[in-house]
C-alpha cells in the first residue's frame, strides 16, 4: 500500500495534461516528480486516451492483455494490476515517448495484485491470477459504439472508478477476514501459554484486548478462559495446557487433610457433637474437606489471593454470559458448563452447580465424571449429605460411575455427619468399584471405626443361618445385611499368610471366584466379541480345536513369555515356562501354548533347536498358531475362561479389548487365574494367585468383622497391608 502514496514519475503526455506549458517533451527525456495524486486522478490517467495525435489502428481502445483480448479494463478490476497496465509502451526503444497500444502487446502485472487475489482465494475459494481476473472481468464489459470507454452489459454507463472502488473494497474485506483469522490463531496460542503457566490475569487481559479489537472468540478460547477463571475462583490454578486437567473430582485440586489421630475430631465424634460439615485444623479454624492430596492425579498448584479469586470469579461469569450471547456462532461445551459449576462451587452454591449438570441433558451434552465434582464437593463441604447422594444417584442414572476420589469425598461427609447407613453403603461401593482402597481412604475408615458413633450402630438381633445363606448366595466374602452387633471396634494393620489367614484375628479370608453360570456367561461374551472382530471363521475353528484337544490345566501367552527381555521371540523361554508350570500339576500335562503364526516363520525357525521344540509341541497337541489377521489375546483369554484354568502372562490386560469386558466379571476372574512369572539365574519363578481374594470382605463368621486391603504398587501379596476391624466385646441378643 505504501507504493500507492509514494511520489510517482509520470510520462510527459500526462504532465502536459496536468501542467500545460510547464513541461517540454523535446530534447532529452523529461521527467518531473509531482506530489501523489488522488485516487480519482490516477484512475483518470489510467484510462485517458493518448494525446500525441497518433492513435494508430486501435485509436482509443484500452490496452490488450497477454491473451490479446480487450482485457485492459478487466485488469482494472484489481487496482495494482490496472495501474501497471496503463503505462504506455515505448516507441522504438526511446524512453519517455509514448505510442498507442497495439494488438498483442504484453502487459506485465504487478506481483502484488496476485498476492491480493491469493488472500481472496485463501478465504473464499480457489486462487485466481490477475490475468484470470482480467478475462473474467472482461466478459462483463462490452465495447461502446464509438469505442473508447466501456459500458457494462447491463446497459448502465461504465463507471470505472466505482468498479475499482468495489474491487479495492472486496480486497480490503478479504484482508480483514484473513487478519481476523490470524488474530484468532494468535490469541489461541497465547491463551494456551497462559493456561500452561497458570496466568489467569494475563488470560483476562488477552480477552479484554480481543473484545476491544473485535476479534471473534471460538469455543476453545472460551474453554481456556473459563477454566483459568474457575480455577482461580477456587483459590489455586493448576497449570495445564489448553485447560486440560485430570478427570473427575481429582481435577478440583489440593485440600487440607483432617486430623486422623485418636484424639482428633473424626476420632472423637460424640452424640452431642455438632455436625458442621467442616474439620478443625490444629489452630482451631474451619477447613473445608475437599478431596485428599494423596490422589493419583495431582499437579503443581499455584495459590491465588482473595482479591484475585473474587475478580476471577466475577470475570468468569461475565465471560460465560458473553459465550451464551454468542450461542448461535459458538456451541456450548461440557468444559464451559463444568467451569461455571466450579465457579458456583467457589461460592458454596451446590444447587447452582448441580443445576448446571442437569441442564447438560437439555442441551444435548453428555456429562462427564468431572462435571459432577463441583456439586458433589459443594454439598459435602456444607454437610448436606442427602443432596450429595442425590448427585451420586444422578451420576449412576447418566451412566457415569464414581471412582475412588468421588467415593472418598462422600465417605468424608458421611463420617462427619455420623451417618452409619451411608458408611456401610460406601463400604460395599468401594468393594465393587475399587476393591483395594488408597491410604487416604484407609485413614477415613480407621477414623470411622474409632468413633463412638460406629460402636453404637448395628443390629442387636440377627439370624446366623440367614447370614450364612446370604454369603453363599453372593459368592462369598459379604452378606450385605447391615452392621451386625454393637460395641467398640479394634482396628489393626495386619498381613495375610500364604494360607489366606489374617495374622491379627486368625480368621481365614474368602476366595471369591466366578460361579459356574457366571463363568459360562463370561466365556460366551468373550467368544461373541472375538467372532465379531476376527476374520472369516478363524475363531470358530479354534473353538472346535479346543473342544477336541482340551481341557488344559494352564494356558501360556507365548508371545508375552518369549519376548520377555528380548527383542525377538525366544522359543526356549516359552518351553522353560511351559515345562515348569506342568510340573506343578499331578497329571504333568503340557499347557496350551498360544502363539501367532508369524512367530513360527522366519530366520529363527531355521535353527534346529527351535524347529525341534515346535515339533515336540505339535506331537503333544499343546500348541495353537493363531492365523494372520487375528489377535492372539482373544484366543488365550477364551481358552483360560473355558477351561477354568490358569493363564501364564505378565500382561496386565489394560488394552482396549479388555476394557470392553464386564467390569464385574473380569477383575474377579483375572485375580484368581492370572500367574505372573520372572526369570532369576536362568530359573523360572511364578507368582501364583493370592490365597484369598484381595477385596473388602465381611467375614463369613457371624461376628461382623471387616478386612480392608490397602492398595500399594509393586508389592508382593504377602507384603500387602490389610485393615483388620473386629468388635472388642460383641453385644448381641
Amino acid at each position: 500500500m505504501a507504493s500507492l502514496f509514494a511520489p510517482r514519475i509520470l510520462p510527459a503526455y500526462h504532465l502536459q495534461l496536468l501542467f500545460p506549458g510547464s513541461c517540454s517533451t523535446r530534447g532529452s527525456p523529461l521527467r518531473c516528480v509531482v506530489p501523489p495524486l488522488s485516487c480519482h486522478a490516477r484512475d483518470l490517467l489510467d484510462v485517458m486516451r493518448h494525446r500525441d495525435g497518433s492513435h494508430g489502428a486501435d485509436g482509443g481502445r484500452p490496452p490488450r492483455t497477454e491473451e490479446g483480448g480487450a482485457g485492459g479494463n478487466g485488469a482494472m478490476a484489481r487496482g495494482g494490476a490496472r495501474r501497471e497496465a496503463s503505462v504506455p509502451v515505448r516507441q522504438g526503444g526511446s524512453p519517455g515517448v509514448p505510442r498507442p497500444w497495439r494488438r498483442r502487446d504484453r502487459v506485465v502485472l504487478q506481483e502484488r495484485a496476485d498476492r491480493e487475489l491469493q488472500v481472496k482465494g485463501w478465504k473464499g475459494g480457489p486462487t485466481r491470477t490477475a490475468e484470470q481476473e482480467g478475462r473474467r472481468e472482461g466478459k462483463r464489459w462490452s465495447r461502446g459504439r464509438n469505442g473508447g470507454m466501456r459500458a457494462k452489459e447491463s446497459g448502465k454507463a461504465g463507471n470505472l472508478a466505482r468498479g475499482e472502488g468495489r474491487g479495492r473494497e472486496n480486497v480490503s474485506k478479504n484482508k480483514k477476514r484473513a487478519k481476523g483469522g490470524e488474530n484468532g490463531v494468535k490469541l489461541r496460542v497465547e491463551l494456551d501459554m497462559c493456561s500452561k503457566r497458570g496466568d489467569v490475569m494475563g488470560a483476562i487481559a488477552l480477552y479484554d484486548s480481543a473484545v476491544k479489537e473485535g476479534i471473534r472468540l471460538g469455543q476453545h478460547h472460551y474453554n481456556v478462559l473459563l477454566y483459568l477463571c474457575s480455577s482461580a475462583a477456587l483459590g489455586f490454578v493448576q497449570p495445564a495446557k489448553s485447560g486440560n486437567t485430570g478427570s473427575g473430582i481429582a481435577s478440583i485440586g489440593p485440600i487440607c487433610k483432617p486430623d486422623m489421630s485418636p484424639n482428633g475430631r473424626l476420632g472423637d465424634l460424640q452424640e452431642d457433637d455438632k455436625c458442621e460439615g467442616n474439620f478443625k485444623d490444629q489452630e482451631g479454624t474451619d477447613v473445608d474437606f475437599l478431596p485428599s492430596d494423596d490422589l493419583k492425579v495431582q499437579t503443581v498448584s499455584i495459590p491465588v489471593g482473595n482479591e484475585i479469586r473474587e475478580y476471577a470469579r466475577t470475570r468468569g461469569f461475565e465471560i460465560f454470559e458473553k459465550m451464551c450471547l454468542d450461542k448461535e456462532r459458538v456451541q456450548m461445551s461440557e468444559a464451559a458448563l463444568t467451569a461455571k459449576a466450579r465457579m458456583a462451587m467457589s461460592l458454596g452454591n451446590g444447587d447452582m452447580a448441580f443445576e448446571v449438570v442437569k441442564q447438560m441433558k437439555d442441551l444435548g451434552i453428555t456429562p462427564k465424571l468431572r462435571s459432577y465434582g463441583p456439586a458433589l464437593t459443594a454439598f459435602c463441604n456444607s454437610g448436606d449429605v442427602e443432596k450429595a447422594f442425590e448427585v451420586e444417584a444422578h451420576m449412576l442414572e447418566s451412566g457415569v460411575t464414581p471412582k475412588e476420589p468421588e467415593l472418598e469425598t462422600l465417605l468424608r461427609a458421611s463420617v462427619v455427619a455420623r451417618r452409619g447407613d451411608k458408611v456401610y453403603y460406601l463400604l460395599h461401593k468401594f468393594r465393587t468399584t475399587v476393591r483395594q482402597v488408597s491410604a487416604s481412604t484407609a485413614e477415613l475408615f480407621e477414623a470411622w471405626f474409632r468413633s463412638s458413633t460406629a460402636s453404637k450402630v448395628g443390629k442387636r438381633k440377627w439370624d446366623a443361618g440367614t447370614v450364612a445363606n446370604s454369603i453363599k448366595n453372593n459368592g462369598g466374602g459379604w452378606h450385605g445385611l447391615g452392621w451386625l452387633g454393637r460395641g467398640k471396634w479394634t482396628i489393626t494393620r495386619s498381613n495375610i499368610d500364604k494360607n489366606g489367614v489374617c495374622l491379627a484375628c486368625g480368621e481365614k479370608l474368602s476366595i471369591i471366584d466366578l460361579d459356574p453360570e457366571e463363568t459360562e456367561d463370561f466365556a460366551t461374551l468373550v467368544a461373541k466379541l472375538a467372532i465379531k472382530r476376527e476374520r472369516n471363521l478363524n475363531f470358530q475353528n479354534f473353538q472346535k480345536w479346543l473342544e477336541k484337544h482340551g481341557p488344559f490345566e494352564a494356558i501360556v501367552d507365548a508371545a508375552n513369555v518369549g519376548l520377555f527381555s528380548h527383542r525377538h521371540i525366544s522359543l526356549s523361554k516359552v518351553n522353560a515356562v511351559a515345562d515348569a508350570i506342568r510340573q506343578r500339576f499331578p497329571s504333568r500335562k503340557w499347557p496350551l501354548i498360544v502363539l501367532h503364526n508369524k512367530h513360527l516363520t522366519g530366520e529363527h525357525m531355521k535353527k534346529p533347536s527351535n524347529h525341534k521344540l515346535v515339533e515336540k509341541w505339535k506331537q503333544e497337541s499343546c500348541i495353537y498358531a493363531t492365523p494372520t489377521g487375528s489377535n492372539d489375546d482373544w484366543y488365550w483369554l477364551y481358552a483360560a475362561i473355558k477351561c477354568k484354568c490358569l493363564i501364564i502372562t505378565n500382561d496386565e490386560m489394560r488394552d482396549h479389548i479388555f476394557q470392553i469386558l464386564e467390569e464385574d466379571f473380569f477383575p474377579k476372574w483375572k485375580e484368581r487365574h492370572q500367574v505372573h512369572f520372572t526369570f532369576e539365574d536362568g530359573c523360572v519363578t511364578f507368582q501364583m494367585p493370592p490365597p484369598c481374594s484381595v477385596v473388602i470382605q465381611e467375614l463369613e463368621s457371624d461376628k461382623g468383622h471387616w478386612h480392608i486391603p490397602v492398595s500399594r504398587e509393586g508389592l508382593l501379596e504377602r507384603e500387602r497391608t490389610w485393615l483388620c476391624v473386629t468388635r472388642r466385646n460383641l453385644q448381641a441378643q
